[in-house]
């Protein structure tokens, strides 16, 4: 009777100890994919967006602020400032451009600036860029708009500045067809009147129904004027002398979309 089962025993505890043998590798292999996802999620992660500040304009000096972060550890911060088309597309990196603050160049004009900043700690690394400027303009010059002779960017609008909506126009003034229309809208500051560039607008029209924006959310330009795109429906009622009502807002990005600095104004165009 020993004779037979102690063969079977030894032969039991040799597979056992294969198979815990096999779990640890299995486990070992697990535990290292599991402490490498956790340590990825540890790098620094943005909450509020890097912003530029100052003017846009050649011989000027922009200044980049580092946005929030959440870090587990502390985290360092580069800089890295771009030009890009007005619409803050299409961007290259400026070479050497690597401080907090960067001085205008005049081969910047017509351009938009933008900054890149990257934190930084002991488990990795993560990027954030900011609002483009307004068109970068010539040293000396001045852009009006909305009755303003002097430009602001949005990033630098605070409470208990606010943005203002000054000017409404429309394209044709009057619809009588559905084809698309534009509205115009310039924005200014209220405590000195000067346009605002880079701040973001957009509009809900009302009734829902009879229109939409087909442009979604524009930053206005140089001048503090952004152009939106009306798309009437096949519901909007021409020839009965209705109008539609538009809801217009004005936002700095990274501010609260219904608090801070931000404004919002009901315009109308007749339609016949």
């Amino acid at each position: 009777m020993t004779r037979r089962v102690l063969p079977r025993l030894l032969a039991a505890a040799a597979s056992i100890a294969a198979i815990a043998a096999a779990l640890t590798v299995v486990a070992g292999t697990g535990f290292a994919q599991s402490n490498t996802a956790a340590q990825a999620n540890y790098a620094p992660t943005n909450t509020t967006a890097p912003a530029v500040t100052g003017t846009a304009q050649a011989g000027q000096t922009l200044t980049a602020s580092q946005g929030s972060w959440t870090s587990d550890s502390t985290a360092t911060y580069t800089y890295q400032w771009m030009t890009c088309d007005t619409q803050g597309n299409n961007c290259a990196n400026i070479a050497n451009a690597t401080n907090q603050t960067y001085v205008v160049q005049t081969g910047d004009v017509g351009k938009t600036i933008r900054v890149t900043v990257t934190a930084k700690n002991a488990s990795g690394s993560t990027s954030a860029t900011s609002a483009q400027t307004g068109t970068v303009t010539a040293a000396g010059s001045s852009s009006g708009g909305g009755g303003s002779s002097t430009t602001v960017l949005a990033s630098t609008i605070a409470l208990p500045n606010r943005l203002v909506i000054d000017n409404v126009k429309f394209s044709p003034s009057r619809v009588d067809t559905r084809s698309t229309f534009t509205g115009r809208f310039h924005v200014s500051d209220t405590q000195n009147g000067r346009s605002v560039t880079g701040a973001l607008v957009s509009l809900t029209a009302l009734p829902y129904a009879w229109a939409k924006n087909a442009s979604g959310e524009v930053q206005t330009d140089s001048t503090g004027w952004a152009t939106l795109s009306i798309r009437p429906s096949v519901n909007l009622p021409l020839g009965k002398h209705v109008s539609i009502v538009m809801f217009v807002r004005a936002r700095v990005q990274g501010q609260p979309v219904l608090a801070g600095s931000s404004v919002r104004r009901l315009v109308q165009v007749r339609v016949r």
